[in-house]
């Protein structure tokens, strides 16, 4: 059993006030903390309610030695040393589990779930290693011409691509509990940050490739929802596909391009090596 530190005001709540702090945490490691930087920048916005961004604090209560963004999914930054691990983990004990995942970096994310296994409600799966990889340069293949921005009027088309591609990656269909996944997708092309390549089928366009920036802070770019239609795949889609994805993002939105993928995937990463990506660390990811 594990022995909490009772250490009062140890984790809290960030705001406003916090934000800077929160930020240069994650700024010593970008690509890895890109999602809860996205929250940091946030921070004195109002968020969703039941989420909030952990300060870990250690010696000095005004400046947070980790991070825990604890939204849909809990995301560890800077969170190696145990004590500060306890001292997260006895939070969300309290606060009990309400994140569909824990993601980040897997240095971070397989210690907090050790220590949260005991408490928390068995995992669908556990993904320890998922190369973490980046491309900071012009891609090595030339992009598709045809893979562009989705628009407004496609969402339509480009919802039942997104619920394919997560339906095969996560093993269940996102819309079967709400409709904040077709939000969500709704949310990435009206920000111009959905890309998809559409052919006419005789009864309209369908999206045959897909790619999204999912998250944006820091100068990262971190590339999600992956696909290619199951009929147009062997075809070289996705590497040209990406090529693109990288190029308009490098030149649109930033510097950095990032994703991870699982170490099982060869096909994926055979693709993204081609593209130009190479790897800078491990993610790891726990699903309920």
């Amino acid at each position: 059993m594990a022995l909490w530190r009772r250490h009062p005001g140890a984790v809290r709540a960030l705001d406003g006030r916090d934000r800077e702090a929160a930020l240069e945490l994650c700024r010593r490691d970008p690509v890895g903390s890109v999602l809860a930087a996205v929250q940091a920048e946030r921070l004195g916005e109002p968020g969703p309610p039941g989420t909030e961004m952990l300060g870990v604090f250690d010696d000095d209560p005004g400046t947070p030695e980790a991070l825990c963004w604890a939204g849909a999914n809990l995301v560890p930054v800077q969170l190696r040393r145990g004590a500060l691990v306890d001292e997260v983990v006895e939070h969300l004990r309290r606060r009990g589990r309400r994140c569909s995942s824990i993601v980040g970096p897997a240095e971070e994310v397989l210690p907090l779930w050790e220590s949260l296994a005991p408490v928390w409600s068995p995992p669908r799966e556990v993904r320890p290693e998922q190369p973490s990889l980046v491309i900071d340069a012009d891609p090595a293949v030339e992009p598709d011409p045809q893979v562009r921005l989705a628009t407004l009027d496609e969402v339509a088309h480009v919802v039942p691509a997104s619920v394919a591609m997560f339906t095969e990656e996560v093993g269940y269909d996102p819309t079967a509990v709400g409709g904040a996944y077709a939000a969500r997708v709704a949310e990435l092309v009206a920000g111009a940050r959905t890309y998809v390549r559409t052919e006419d089928t005789g009864d309209g366009p369908e999206v045959i490739f897909k790619a999204d920036v999912g998250a944006l802070a820091l100068g990262v770019a971190q590339v999600q929802g992956v696909w290619v239609h199951p009929e147009h795949r062997g075809r070289g889609l996705a590497t040209a596909g990406m090529a693109a994805v990288v190029a308009d993002v490098r030149a649109r939105l930033a510097p950095t391009v990032s994703l991870y993928v699982n170490s099982y995937n060869a096909p994926a990463l055979a693709t993204y090596d081609r593209v130009g990506f190479r790897r800078v660390g491990t993610y790891a990811t726990v699903l309920f």
